[in-house]
């Protein structure tokens, strides 16, 4: 009860959450790699989506003013932050994978199938943890040189938990004081605590359905390294982009755009090191989210597609070339 009541504290309307896919912002067949071109461009976009009612050629103030690799000094302009000078952003959430960080320590020792009292899996815990913080630090501080004033937070310290691999506590309190103070939180699939087996990993698409249930955003967005969901791998030649999937109050959902033959057969593949699911995942969860009345894009990232996507301009109107993916419910 404490938890349901921490969680409605939040008074300001979020107008959406949005999922940076690991495989869209890392380089998945590097270990540690970061997509620093893809990074740049989703974190240009954001801000654009963000300010309302801004002009292109507005000052951008960063506020990452530590020191960055290769350079020997911290780029801080003080006198440009005058009381005015921070300008008001429209409310989202940002939610990002592992990619290549975190999955492979994951997977090599077993995090995400519990047993903590074996030192493989503690350690793999300890150093799976290590991997996704680094890069929430990364995602963080590419927002900030946009000007975003965006604050990382970790699921596991935040005192999120599972229990059968299914969010037992997640409390909301520190995200809705954020985002009532200004700032973009910005959370991360993580290895918490589950009441059955020890440890689990908890994928950043099970907390953008939680976020999404308990916060109800206009709109949520997932952006991937692909143009949306496709009927089978879309390495297939013969692969077939979804432009809109129909979600009904029972669960069920079918293919509305293109017509298909079986509308409700997608085939998905998950990579070897990926302990979260993949697309799979994705598409369950963002039929669940839909269910809520929520309308869901999955676009591909740093494209013209996903800027429309994340500015709500796609909320009106779906215009023949856009490219993509739209999960919404239907009565």
């Amino acid at each position: 009860m404490e938890e349901e009541k921490q969680e409605k504290r939040q008074t300001k309307p979020i107008r959406c959450i949005v999922k940076l896919g690991g495989a869209a912002i890392t380089c998945k067949s590097e270990l540690e790699k970061i997509n620093e071109e893809n990074l740049k461009i989703v974190s240009s976009q954001l801000r654009q989506a963000m300010v309302l009612g801004q002009s292109p050629s507005t000052k951008v103030l960063g506020m990452d003013w530590s020191k960055r690799h290769g350079r020997s000094e911290v780029s801080c302009s003080v006198d440009d932050f005058g009381y005015d000078a921070i300008i008001d952003s429209s409310r989202f959430i940002v939610v990002h994978g592992a990619g290549s960080f975190g999955h492979f320590q994951a997977c090599k020792s077993g995090v995400h199938k519990g047993g903590l009292d074996q030192p493989l899996v503690k350690a793999g815990f300890v150093a799976t943890r290590i991997s996704v913080t680094a890069l929430n630090l990364e995602i963080v501080r590419a927002l900030a040189r946009e000007g975003i004033a965006s604050v990382g937070m970790s699921p596991f310290s935040c005192g999120w938990s599972t229990c059968e691999r299914n969010i037992a506590s997640a409390d909301l309190s520190i995200v809705a004081k954020a985002i009532d103070s200004g700032f973009i939180p910005v959370l991360h699939g993580d290895a918490v605590f589950d009441g059955l087996q020890g440890c689990t990993i908890l994928s950043g698409d099970v907390i953008i359905r939680h976020l999404a249930e308990q916060l109800k955003p206009e709109y949520v967005v997932f952006l991937t390294d692909v143009l949306g969901v496709y009927d089978r791998p879309p390495v297939d030649p013969n692969a077939v982009l979804l432009r809109e999937i129909a979600v009904r109050e029972d669960g069920n959902w079918s293919v509305v755009k293109p017509v298909l033959q079986n509308s409700n057969k997608v085939e998905t593949t998950v990579a070897a090191h990926d302990t979260t699911g993949g697309m799979s995942t994705k598409i369950t969860e963002a039929a669940m989210i839909a269910r809520l009345g929520i309308d869901v894009y999955i676009v591909k990232a740093a494209t013209s597609h996903s800027l429309m996507a994340l500015s709500g301009e796609l909320r009106s109107n779906i215009p023949d070339d856009w490219l993509g993916t739209l999960i919404r419910f239907v009565s």
